[in-house]
């Protein structure tokens, strides 16, 4: 899922989440206004609007316990309702780590690489957001495909220092979609497309998280997962067509596109992490559906509101729902950061209300997964706000 970094990272790594593409005219129109809107706001301000916004929420005809407003970034803008952390656990995040560090060795990553997975945090992204299972093994199902899917991203999809190109970006994401989802032998043509498969770390890392997943999962979540990727391949490739012909899209276009390449790719392995199944007729349900893929845009939308002043000062052309929604209104970033956390809040009251509505169905399974998602939300808004690449 494609995503953003500080702008106080000079060049970009495999690891650093990276942005989709906006117009840099757009962004350099806007861009002073954006380092004004960094800046930090005066702390009474920012208390008084944080005050103002529980009050407002003290009118709401139910108060959940489970959820709470936040501040986040320089605490400059309005909070973000979000659901609470349910776990911190360092000394688990530190095996989760070393295990994924051997684990990208043997995918042939090497040297600084492996240093700057580290750095990354996939395995505390892990535990943050899987809170129902402590075994690192469950946990590596998380952490293995997150920092693969990360690698695809930036490697494949937005570091130009490193090799993407929007014209080479659907080609690769063909053989990941071939590394995920192994095709049948056909002979002589299979050898070839092996030893590519074998060649590049990125695909080795896919395919490898995949087995992992194969080991805990059930068929239905393995296939469930790995088409989750390639409809978030198609936005990837949309983002690439953008950049490509420079006509870049209104807020709403891109928003379309960034609800399939969201944190609901990661969602998709919460009942597997977790060591049940939520059956595939009622995981695909609409209203089930629906709050989830409503819990992936919010847990993206904090992304993006993270990630707005690099995004702007980007050479290359930096797609952010935030200075989307700025060059369509040609209002302030500040105006429409405010709208971006408008929009963030109601997606995760939506969520909320649907949640209350699901819960009357008869299933355990449905349930669990439902807090499941919940909690993702919460522990993943605490990474990317607690994240030190996400600091300007």
């Amino acid at each position: 899922m494609t995503d953003t970094a500080p702008a106080a990272q000079a060049t970009a790594d495999w690891t650093t989440p990276t942005g989709l593409g906006t117009s840099a005219a757009r962004i350099a129109a806007r861009f002073a206004q954006v380092l004004t809107a960094a800046a930090p706001a005066a702390t009474d301000a920012a208390a008084a609007d944080t005050a103002a916004a529980i009050a407002a929420s003290a009118d709401a005809p139910v108060h959940d316990p489970a959820y709470a407003l936040r501040p986040w970034g320089d605490g400059s803008a309005s909070p973000l309702y979000v659901p609470v952390v349910e776990r911190t656990d360092d000394a688990l995040v530190e095996v989760v780590e070393d295990l994924l560090v051997g684990w990208a060795r043997d995918c042939g990553f090497r040297g600084g690489e492996l240093d700057q997975l580290r750095g990354a945090g996939f395995g505390r992204l892990a535990v943050l957001t899987h809170t129902d299972t402590d075994d690192p093994e469950h946990l590596l199902i998380a952490a293995k495909l997150n920092a693969a899917w990360w690698a695809a991203d930036d490697l494949y999809a937005d570091d130009s220092g490193m090799g993407a190109t929007p014209t080479a970006l659907p080609p690769k994401l063909a053989l990941a979609m071939a590394a995920m989802d192994p095709v049948p032998d056909v002979g002589e043509f299979t050898a070839p497309l092996e030893e590519a498969l074998r060649s590049d770390p990125v695909l080795v890392a896919l395919r490898s998280g995949v087995e992992h997943l194969t080991r805990y999962g059930t068929p239905a979540q393995v296939q469930r997962a790995c088409y989750s990727t390639f409809a978030m391949f198609v936005s990837w490739n949309t983002y690439g067509a953008w950049r490509y012909t420079g006509e870049y899209p209104p807020a709403w276009e891109y928003l379309a596109a960034r609800q399939h390449d969201s944190f609901y790719t990661s969602m998709t392995l919460v009942d597997a992490v977790g060591g049940y199944e939520v059956p595939a007729n009622l995981y695909y349900e609409p209203r089930v559906r629906r709050a989830a893929i409503q819990a992936g845009t919010a847990s993206v939308v904090v992304n993006d509101l993270l990630s707005v002043a690099k995004d702007a000062a980007d050479e290359t052309p930096v797609c952010n729902m935030v200075l989307q929604i700025a060059a369509d209104r040609q209002c302030s970033v500040r105006e429409a950061t405010e709208v971006t956390v408008e929009l963030h809040n109601r997606l995760v009251r939506d969520f909320e209300a649907g949640h209350r509505e699901l819960s009357a169905l008869p299933s355990p399974e449905l349930h669990r997964f439902l807090r499941g998602l919940r909690a993702w939300m919460g522990g993943g808004f605490e990474w990317h706000n607690t994240n030190p690449r996400y600091r300007t």
